[in-house]
């Protein structure tokens, strides 16, 4: 009876297994002509873009013919797999283990079951093979392990991974002689070759490209850095408030006018002082204020004390009386 049943599942699995390749390479076939027809059509908006001097949509475009390309290439290595695989079938019923000849054409159709979701029916053949050879060596072959056998040209041309600058500028120089278009690639061998930096990569920030140079060997103040950083026409708060004090001073009341005169040279020299050297190099004017400021808190003193002698004074008077 388990004979029975080994010899029934032995036939129901190569009647699938034929009817699936039958299917593919027939699927092919149909798909591979539309895709030519949609590769010509495309090469030819190509050369379009080039005669216009539309360089950069050309630069982009070119992308969608070289997948195309790869796809097509992938298609043809395929229906190879499954016709070599059609013509064993018989081999492969027998055998529990996968023969060693087929199973590079096995692996391959395994692993572009999962990456070519025009043929649906890799994924019945996935399955067919998952029963026939077990979870483990389908799952070695989608996973690329070492020993999967996988056709390294399958892997090429079905990585989403993006084309080179190189084949890129090969394919529009390809198509350029093709259609004898009179192009000049220069900026866009330039374009290709730039290297740009990843801005999600914490050592090509750009907080390290926007820097301030510093100048070695200059200690400055505070002030006199602020003073640099201020275009030339303005004027820092220090030097507004000395400007306020010689207006006080030269129209004050107790001093008279006092004429005062104050150039650029000496308001540029005074921008690259330090604070304690504008103190230490005030103005005859600011240092006259000063006084009259001392002079005027002494007299308020002596006021202050003479008005306390004569509540004192008029105090003893209401007293005595």
């Amino acid at each position: 009876m388990s004979s029975l049943n080994s010899l029934f599942n032995r036939s129901t699995f190569g009647t699938k297994c034929k009817t699936c390749l039958n299917l593919v390479i027939s699927r092919i076939k149909l798909l591979r002509n539309r895709r030519e027809l949609q590769l010509i059509n495309m090469r030819k908006e190509m050369v379009q873009y080039l005669q216009t001097g539309q360089e950069s949509i050309a630069r982009i475009r070119v992308e969608h013919i070289i997948r195309e390309q790869n796809i097509l290439a992938a298609y043809e290595i395929i229906e190879l797999f499954c016709e070599f695989v059609l013509a064993r079938v018989p081999i492969v019923e027998v055998q529990k283990e996968c023969p060693l000849e087929l199973r590079e054409a096995i692996a391959s159709i395994i692993f572009a079951s999962g990456r070519c979701s025009d043929l649906p029916e890799l994924m019945h053949l996935r399955n067919l093979f998952t029963t026939k050879y077990g979870k483990e060596f389908v799952a070695g072959a989608m996973e690329l392990r070492p020993d999967s056998s996988v056709n390294r040209t399958i892997i090429e041309k079905l990585s989403v991974k993006a084309p080179s600058g190189e084949s890129k500028l090969k394919v529009l120089k390809a198509i350029a002689q093709e259609y004898n278009v009179e192009w000049d690639s220069s900026n866009t061998e330039a374009e290709f070759n730039k290297k740009y930096e990843d801005l999600l990569d914490g050592s090509g920030s750009s907080v390290h490209q926007f820097q301030r140079p510093t100048i070695e060997g200059s200690v400055s103040s505070p002030v006199a850095s602020a003073s640099r950083d201020k275009p030339p026409a303005l004027n820092s708060p220090v030097i507004d408030a000395e400007k306020h004090q010689v207006r006080e001073s030269s129209t004050s009341p107790a001093g008279g006018t006092r004429p005062c005169v104050a150039t650029k040279g000496n308001l540029a020299t005074r921008e690259h002082h330090s604070p304690a050297e504008e103190m230490s190099s005030s103005s005859p004017s600011s240092s006259d204020a000063l006084e009259k400021a001392q002079a005027a808190i002494a007299a308020a003193t002596r006021a202050s004390a003479a008005a306390r002698a004569a509540a004192e004074l008029a105090k003893v008077k209401i007293t005595s009386q």
